[in-house]
């Protein structure tokens, strides 16, 4: 080894003795008779001393030769430090050269190699080798490192066996776009690479592995966000001989070993919620449970559940707006009594906004002082309105409710972007508090007004719920699926379902879905084919690896917790890809 220690690991009780350590130069700072060096690895830093008339004078001479990042192998003996760094670990101590060896030279890098830097993100994602190098970059990565490994000890104490499963597979018709790869030894045919492992894991319980996971990458040619990459990993899982309460037991207890052993944190049991109820209370099937406080329909609603009539609801008075919507929808801000009409204007002004669609937003309030209770429709509607509908949403005193009316998705999906929004200007949103939760029973089917036909909610080989059999022919928009997403602090981080095993009823899905008996073949044959030769009953789950490694960074973004991520358009503006190829690789792959 060319260094007897890392940069971080000396202290007081190393001092007189003789190391070696290798890194990158940080700073320099040359006060004449004295330089210090302050010398980083992965690990830590280390302060690097010498002085006029105990250094011999090449090594001085080399020291005032080193720039920023030049990597270099330093030997010297521990000393202790006059002046303490008490927010470094090394920093009692410092090493007093008398050896310095430049292996590498620097240029100029173009940012600052601090935790701080003056790089913006694309001049960073440019030179991602120098922004690696930089602890806030790092530790992320370490991170992802050690939830990789506390994922893998988990699942091999559960008898799980990781399988690699192949890259260089079959298009899909269902889903994202496809990656596609031309394949020279069979022109005009094209190999793709897959979206997930699914059909692959399934002939694998097939195959009487029983239990089979896998670390995985894979590609989706679909718009990019924060959160979403033209390549992504994902925790992909599968279980034979188990029902849906096995699959969240299983994976509960994943979640609680990963937050007990990466965060410190018991999160406790995950509760269980059904899609309709997600729906009906939060807004969305992926609800923010940081902040508790549901939504109270007061209109509409019937489609998850809502039983009209209750309270004394918002029509018969001749407010026009209430009466014409299909759907009106509050939102509680406990505490929100005394917002100004400033504050709510801007409010106002918020929901108004294009992407939201609302005309308009009411509010009312039960102001503190006299517990009388006031709205922005006071011409229409009296106290006793306005208490019931407080009441019913479990506000009093001090508190404010906010409603919003018009069509019922839209309307709700409104709702639940106004609720995320109060929650984080309540402060109510940390991203170093964790609520998961698991929904379940999402309909199996949705209807596509463009292709005219019913479309996978999940994917075409979701089972539907046992008792909801009876509706794939009638009703087939009223079938749940076996199916299971969980959730944490309002994003989704995984999915799954119990898989359908049976080769006729896998059949009738596929006609349902609009494939043709001979497409239905021709694209999955394989998996029809494996299901006569005594598939067992089976289910599995796909974690985001990606996006939890960033909700355990507390951050929104996955890219720093990537190696070598991709920009916004999808482009590797390091090795700039993609790219053209010449005319002779076109030639050979037949393309034009």
């Amino acid at each position: 080894m060319l260094r007897t220690h890392r940069c971080d690991e000396l202290n007081l009780a190393h001092t007189g003795h003789n190391v070696t350590l290798c890194g990158w130069v940080s700073k320099i700072r040359d006060k004449g008779g004295l330089i210090w060096v302050d010398l980083r690895d992965r690990y830590g830093l280390t302060q690097l001393v010498a002085e006029e008339g105990q250094t011999a004078q090449d090594v001085l001479e080399t020291m005032r030769s080193l720039g920023r990042e030049f990597v270099v192998r330093a030997s010297g003996l521990v000393v202790e430090r006059h002046n303490k760094n008490p927010n470094l670990r090394t920093g009692e101590i410092e090493i007093r050269v008398n050896s310095l060896e430049i292996l590498n030279a620097s240029a100029l890098p173009p940012f600052l190699i601090e935790d701080e830097t003056d790089g913006g993100e694309d001049l960073r994602m440019q030179f991602r080798y120098l922004d690696i190098r930089r602890n806030p970059v790092r530790s992320k990565l370490e991170l992802r490192h050690r939830m990789a490994q506390e994922v893998r000890k988990y699942l091999d104490s559960q008898s799980f066996i990781e399988v690699e499963t192949p890259v260089l597979i079959k298009t899909t018709p269902e889903g994202a776009r496809d990656f596609v790869v031309p394949s020279r030894m069979h022109p005009g045919q094209f190999y793709a690479l897959p979206q997930s492992p699914q059909t692959f894991k399934q002939l694998l319980m097939v195959g009487g592995l029983d239990r089979y996971f896998q670390i995985v990458k894979c590609f989706r040619d679909e718009d990019l966000r924060a959160d979403r990459q033209p390549e992504f990993t994902q925790i992909d899982c599968e279980m034979s001989f188990v029902e849906r309460s096995d699959i969240l037991a299983m994976f509960e207890g994943l979640f609680r070993h990963l937050f007990l052993q990466v965060k410190g944190l018991d999160i406790g049991e995950i509760p269980v919620m059904t899609y309709a109820d997600a729906m009906l209370l939060y807004g969305n099937d992926k609800p923010d449970l940081r902040w508790t406080a549901p939504l109270l329909t007061l209109k509409g609603g019937q489609a998850y559940g809502a039983v009209p009539g209750v309270g004394l609801g918002v029509e018969g008075v001749g407010f026009g707006v209430f009466e014409e919507a299909e759907a009106v929808i509050a939102v509680p801000v406990p505490g929100g009594a005394s917002w100004t009409r400033k504050e709510l204007d801007a409010l106002t002004d918020w929901v108004k906004r294009p992407q939201m669609g609302m005309k308009g937003m009411v509010w009312v309030r039960c102001e503190s002082a006299d517990g009388a209770y006031r709205s922005s429709v006071d011409k229409f509607y009296g106290a006793a309105y306005l208490k019931d509908w407080m009441t019913r949403a479990g506000l009093g005193s001090g508190d404010l409710m906010l409603v919003l009316a018009g069509p019922e998705a839209l309307t709700r999906k409104a709702a639940a972007e106004l609720r995320l929004e109060i929650g984080q200007r309540l402060g109510l949103r940390s991203p170093d508090t964790y609520k998961a939760l698991w929904v379940v029973d999402f309909p199996l089917l949705d209807w596509d007004d463009e292709s005219g036909r019913w479309v996978a909610m999940h994917h075409p080989f979701t089972s539907p719920l046992p008792e909801d059999m009876g509706l794939m022919q009638s009703e087939p928009g009223k079938v749940r699926a076996n199916a299971y997403d969980m959730v944490l602090n309002g994003t989704e981080i995984g999915g799954g379902s119990i898989r359908i095993h049976d080769k006729n009823l896998q059949a009738r899905l596929f006609e349902l879905l609009g494939f043709e008996a001979d497409d239905a073949q021709a694209k999955f044959g394989f998996l029809l084919k494996a299901f006569e030769y005594g598939a067992p009953p089976h289910g599995g789950i796909a974690f985001g690896f990606d996006r939890l490694c960033a909700l355990f960074g507390g951050q929104e973004s996955i890219r720093d917790f990537i190696a070598f991520p991709k920009n916004n358009a999808g482009r590797d503006v390091m090795i700039d890809a993609p790219s053209g190829i010449d005319p002779v690789q076109r030639k050979e792959l037949g393309l034009p």
